[in-house]
């Protein structure tokens, strides 16, 4: 089976589940495995996926998603050409492992797909917290803020880890943040993960002289932290690296003894 994938969660997917070899194109943006996918045929980033020349792969499978607003358009113009296409949109944790296992049946490799979902849930056992849950803002862009909402699976993996999302019941995937939410939501820590930018560009002063943020504990407390949106925003087997930082966060002295 010859398969291109349109999206970073999806090719990691597939290389997790090992059949990486029937990999034979992926969009730009997919990175990791490096040693996979540098020598595959590059297709143009995710929303600027060149159709024709994934068509002309011919692919027995094309593996796209509607997990970036925009996606739409890229799955309409691969469904037009034909092509078999599976699209995948996981709502909550739940929704990516059920995607991992849409992903191995129809690589014929369920019992795989089961496998790999079972470890990713052993590696991210619940953590009780000694006390409140912190309250974790996951920013996925800095200007407008945006955050993850009620369809994310940010809100079960912060949840795992011992905090929680202050904007878990918000409607939709992600939702625009105003400087009141945030004030008024008072999170304890906020994480740069934002999407499209290496980690090494995400700025804290950026959040920090956001009007009236210094007044909001994570702020004050200088609890701003960059996660790569790579371990976060790829809903995917990395999740589990995304877990660990936030454990890590969460578990820090920081949280029992304020910042000098």
């Amino acid at each position: 089976m010859r398969v291109v994938s349109h999206t970073c969660s999806n090719t990691e997917i597939v290389c997790a589940l090992g059949e990486q070899r029937r990999l034979v194109g992926v969009d730009t943006d997919s990175d990791f495995p490096p040693q996979i996918v540098e020598p595959l045929a590059k297709l143009g980033r995710d929303l600027e996926l060149d159709i024709t020349a994934t068509a002309a792969l011919k692919p027995d499978l094309v593996l796209t998603s509607l997990t970036v607003p925009g996606h739409e358009r890229i799955v309409e113009a691969l469904k037009a050409t034909g092509l078999p296409v599976l699209v995948i949109d996981p709502i909550g944790l739940d929704g990516v492992y059920d995607s991992i296992m849409q992903i191995a049946e129809a690589l014929g490799v369920l019992n795989k797909g089961r496998a790999l979902a079972a470890r990713m849930q052993a590696q991210m056992p619940p953590i009780e917290p000694r006390g409140a849950r912190p309250k974790i803002l996951v920013e996925w862009w800095p200007k407008p803020v945006i955050a993850p909402a009620r369809l994310s699976w940010i809100n079960q993996l912060v949840r795992l880890a011992g905090g929680v999302n202050p904007f878990e019941s918000r409607e939709g995937k992600s939702a625009e943040i105003s400087d009141a939410d945030a004030i008024a939501a008072a999170p304890d820590a906020i994480v740069m993960s934002w999407c499209g930018v290496k980690e090494e560009k995400y700025r804290p002063d950026v959040v920090a002289r956001r009007p009236g943020w210094s007044e909001v504990p994570a702020v004050k407390q200088r609890r701003i932290v960059p996660i790569t949106e790579a371990f976060l925003g790829r809903p995917g087997p990395r999740l589990v690296e995304g877990y660990a930082a936030l454990a890590k966060i969460m578990g820090s002295e920081s949280f029992s003894e304020p910042a000098d």
